[in-house]
């Protein structure tokens, strides 16, 4: 099966050397999350997603093996589900069973993500009677406007906690864009982790076994790599932070010593003192009610929302009007 593509590999390289030049001549210094999702980081990732530590994944899964039945019966026995970094999809399966069981079949899984690798990886361990699976390759900006053109009805997926990773008002375009795309009576499920004690937090971004650390450097050697840089990973440690006033864990790379980095097909050469840090990911842990506000805010309606009570977690199923 040929994943789609939405821009030429071409224009990704050249946006992605545009992002790292402008993040690392940044002060202060940052490079988007996005890049930690190669190959090489989605693996990791998937890693850090079965770590003691890491609650999101196992507590997620558990309320949609739990719901999964309910949801895809509110949802309408949708015809599309459209999954929002669906990475290889190791959750989604509950909600696939549900939907082919509710359609009898016939329906159409649409999973979007940077990573080809890891879209392959899902649509093998997915594959089942009565699903056909089509991936798309490429930011969520690339495919929402065109949502419209699949069949409907259609239900929407954007769990795991990814909208955590962007700031509330980038959260809210991002909703928005999604409603754009979408029809009366489709659907859109959001998964996402509530606020909770610090503790918890700084376990499951900065684990015991380093899986999360090695994630972090990941984009460092990506890097290298595509545009011939020389970091030293050796120089460089993965830092976790709670940040209470803004309600996010923020995750850094600090450089351990002074040294100067040349990246060549950017023509760049990068000075960091020691401890500076580069800013690769946020991941915002809001309350109930402001989830809710960034769901109605967008022009959904939430139909039902379905809680976790320890460690806290939401899944909510919204509806376009």
């Amino acid at each position: 099966m040929k994943a789609a593509r939405a821009l030429v590999t071409a224009d990704e390289d050249r946006k992605s050397a545009a992002d790292v030049r402008a993040g690392l001549t940044a002060s202060p210094r940052w490079l988007p999350c996005y890049l930690l999702y190669d190959e090489r980081g989605s693996q990791l990732f998937e890693a850090i997603t079965e770590l003691p530590e890491y609650y999101l994944t196992r507590t997620e899964l558990a309320l949609l093996e739990e719901r999964a039945p309910e949801i895809a019966r509110l949802a309408g026995a949708p015809r599309s589900v459209i999954e929002l970094g669906a990475g290889t999809g190791s959750k989604t399966r509950t909600i696939l069973d549900a939907v082919t069981a509710a359609r009898f079949g016939g329906a159409t899984y649409y999973p979007i993500d940077v990573s080809e690798s890891a879209l392959e990886v899902g649509a093998r361990s997915l594959a089942r009677p009565g699903l056909e699976i089509r991936p798309l390759i490429g930011q969520y900006a690339d495919w929402l406007p065109r949502l419209e053109k699949l069949p409907g009805p259609r239900l929407v997926l954007f769990i795991g906690s990814s909208i955590g990773n962007y700031h509330p008002h980038e959260a809210a375009e991002l909703l928005s864009l999604a409603r754009r795309g979408m029809s009366s009576g489709d659907t859109f499920l959001l998964g996402a982790d509530l606020r909770k004690e610090e503790g918890a937090l700084l376990a499951a971004y900065d684990d015991a076994a380093g899986v999360t650390a090695a994630f972090s450097k990941n984009v460092l050697e990506r890097i290298n790599r595509e545009l011939g840089g020389n970091f030293d990973l050796d120089c460089f440690r993965h830092v976790a932070l709670w940040n209470p006033v803004a309600s996010r864990m923020e995750l850094y790379l600090e450089s351990l010593r002074d040294q100067e980095v040349a990246i060549p097909a950017l023509d760049l050469v990068v000075s960091l003192a020691a401890g500076e840090r580069i800013h690769t990911e946020n991941s915002y842990k809001l309350a109930l009610d402001d989830q809710l506000g960034l769901l109605e805010a967008a022009g959904f309606v939430v139909e039902k929302s379905f809680l976790a009570e320890d460690p806290s977690y939401a899944l909510h199923l919204a509806r376009v009007p």
